[in-house]
């Protein structure tokens, strides 16, 4: 006996966009993680003016202002993988449970069971 008994006259539902959206995400979190580096960078080739404490509180300031930007958008890019990825499993071949012996009765029982 298998370990996995797959529901016998099951049709698989197709692939859709959560397949399109698993594929795309190692490039979506390079990208998500790439364009706010690279603006913490380049504000240390901007021309800043003022006393040399301000310039460097300025650009500090935008390396937290990029920090939270790959943040936010790694979990909300995490939160869209987990959703495709409950698609997926939905979508994949249903399986036969192991049965239960039912216990018939009547009618039911008229209040709380006592031990």
């Amino acid at each position: 006996m298998s370990m996995f008994n797959q529901l016998p006259g099951f049709v698989r539902t197709p692939a859709g966009l959560e397949r399109v959206i698993l594929r795309r995400m190692p490039k979506a979190l390079l990208l998500s993680a790439l364009v706010p580096a690279l603006a913490a960078l380049s504000a240390r080739w901007f021309g800043w003016s003022g006393s040399e404490s301000a310039v460097a509180a300025s650009i500090q300031m935008v390396d937290f202002v990029a920090i939270g930007v790959v943040v936010l958008l790694w979990t909300l890019l995490l939160t869209l993988a987990i959703g495709a990825f409950i698609v997926m499993v939905m979508k994949g071949p249903a399986y036969v449970a192991d049965g239960y012996p039912l216990v018939e009765s009547d009618r039911p029982l008229d209040g709380p069971r006592r031990p």
